[in-house]
């Protein structure tokens, strides 16, 4: 049986949508830049909702929270846009936060890819002495 789902995660995938094309389009400010939205969590009674974005090109982490400021200052704006096109009653505030989580990921994937890389080197040194070792 397929998977019910719940008002707040529909309403969710709408602002998502939504906001996506509301930043790029409507949203002048050159701290924004790119953005990703990753992920919008609803509260249950629709009244606010948390925007999870990451910057595309963006390399410290101050200018990300830079940009998310900026998003925030642009709030109030993008709520009004958002209502315009969103048929509810009323619209959820929008609150976005600098998500780390894909930063952390490509760190981690770095570490786990040098820590292979070292295995491999101090191994290729041991098993040519091994197969050095057995001659027929």
């Amino acid at each position: 049986m397929a998977r019910e789902f719940s008002r707040t995660d529909r309403v969710a995938d709408a602002v998502q949508r939504i906001l996506a094309q509301l930043i790029q389009f409507e949203v002048r400010d050159p701290r924004v830049g790119m953005v990703n939205i990753n992920d919008v969590e609803v509260s249950r009674d629709l009244a606010q909702a948390k925007v999870f974005v990451t910057f595309v090109g963006r390399d410290t982490e101050a200018e990300c929270e830079q940009g998310a400021a900026a998003l925030n200052k642009a709030a109030g704006f993008l709520r009004s846009q958002l209502a315009r096109e969103l048929s509810m009653r009323t619209t959820p505030r929008l609150q976005f936060v600098y998500d780390k989580t894909a930063a952390r990921g490509q760190a981690l994937s770095s570490l786990i890819d040098r820590a292979v890389a070292e295995d491999r080197a101090q191994q290729a040194p041991a098993d040519a002495t091994e197969d050095g070792g057995e001659q027929r």
